[in-house]
């Protein structure tokens, strides 16, 4: 589905706030982008606070990286959505944050790649940890690209967390269930068990992502490895 310019900037203003006003993000941290058309992105600035961006802040570039429309620079991170987009012609929003509880995971090395709870298995796959580049630079997307194709969210090695979608409130949500999912294992690692669901109750809960429209083609965990599933 294509949203006008104005609707697009309405999206990204509200998703910024959501960040912001939840503590996913805090000062001026954080990123959120939406492919216009072909050509272009719409992407927030850096330097502003997502919690306090009006529609003027946010700045067009096209695939190269250069600014188009906008007054300020586009965010540092722009080359890693850039990249997204061009892996993933199906990715409409790129959503990227510091929700304390996955960055949390992040920051200690553990991945949220286990099949725990049917809602985030439907929803997201599961969630990989990518190794550590350096922000804003080519290094810090490098790590991401060869696990682009089969999932929608991700662990960001002592950075954050990311999430990519069709529409910009799509990848917003998709940041919310995964910093949720973050801080239900977290509880219940503290309470001392974590019960995985099987292959076969896994494999029926990704056969489900067909009734409501979702591509069956993510990355999930069989046993103990990462593999697409068929």
């Amino acid at each position: 589905m294509r949203h006008s310019l104005t609707e697009l900037k309405k999206s990204i203003i509200d998703a910024g706030l959501r960040i912001y006003d939840r503590g996913y993000v805090a000062s001026n941290d954080g990123n959120i982008s939406a492919r216009i058309g072909k050509k272009y992105i719409l992407i927030t600035p850096t330097g502003i606070s997502k919690g306090f961006m009006r529609r003027d802040d946010l700045i067009i570039i096209d695939f190269s990286g250069k600014v188009v429309k906008g007054k300020g620079k586009p965010s540092s991170e722009s080359l890693m959505h850039l990249k997204v987009y061009k892996e993933r012609p199906d990715v409409n929003s790129v959503c990227h944050a510091h929700p304390p509880y996955a960055t949390g995971f992040a920051a200690a090395g553990i991945s949220l790649n286990r099949n725990i709870l049917p809602e985030v298995i439907i929803s997201l796959g599961t969630i990989p940890l990518v190794s550590y580049g350096t922000p804003g630079t080519e290094e810090f997307y490098k790590p991401l690209v060869p696990f682009l194709k089969h999932y929608d969210a991700f662990l960001l090695a002592n950075h954050g967390a990311l999430t990519v979608g069709k529409t910009v409130m799509d990848a917003y949500y998709k940041m919310e269930t995964l910093e949720h999912f973050a801080q239900i294992l977290f509880i219940a690692r503290n309470l001392g068990n974590v019960k995985i669901l099987s292959d076969e109750q896994t494999q029926i809960l990704i056969s489900l992502r067909k009734v409501y429209g979702i591509r069956e083609d993510v990355g999930i965990v069989t046993g103990d490895r990462n593999k697409k599933v068929k």
